[in-house]
């Protein structure tokens, strides 16, 4: 019987987990994407205290994008394309709506760090993505190698 290092890729079981990872993932893009999209609220007044250009239609622009390639990474089409489109757009999103450094009052603080660090986890799942093969599970090729040096 094999075991979880011993299990060949792209096994049903490995197959599913990427899928559903896939759907995880792309969840809040896709919710967040297209909540932006539809009404870009106090998100342009980031954007003008940040010096970006762009007001509404960019952060309208930024969502529509979102969602798209959420969508995209949560069935699977093109996902590594996908996760890099979302990675590109993520970094400056980041950044600009969740500056937790210029934060005086504490409670804001939390909250935008709160924010800052869901938004760097949602990116090293896209990283996990971009890493992986297809059919490949992220970290497989990693495991696949023997150590070097390890005593045994």
């Amino acid at each position: 019987m094999a075991d979880r290092h011993t299990r060949p890729q792209g096994s049903r079981s490995t197959s599913w987990i990427r899928r559903v990872g896939r759907m995880l993932l792309a969840s809040q893009f896709v919710y967040g994407g297209y909540k932006a999209a539809k009404d870009p609220g106090r998100r342009p007044h980031a954007l003008e205290k940040a010096g970006v250009p762009g007001g509404a239609d960019l952060v309208r622009f930024n969502g529509a994008a979102m969602a798209a390639g959420g969508i995209a990474l949560g069935l699977g089409i093109f996902p590594r394309l996908a996760a890099a489109g979302l990675f590109a757009s993520l970094v400056p999103t980041t950044l600009v709506g969740h500056p937790f450094w210029r934060e005086e009052e504490p409670a804001a603080r939390q909250a935008q760090t709160v924010q800052f660090l869901k938004n760097a986890s949602m990116l090293g799942g896209l990283l996990l993505e971009l890493g992986s093969r297809r059919g490949e599970q992220p970290g497989a090729r990693r495991a696949a190698q023997p150590e070097i040096g390890g005593g045994g």
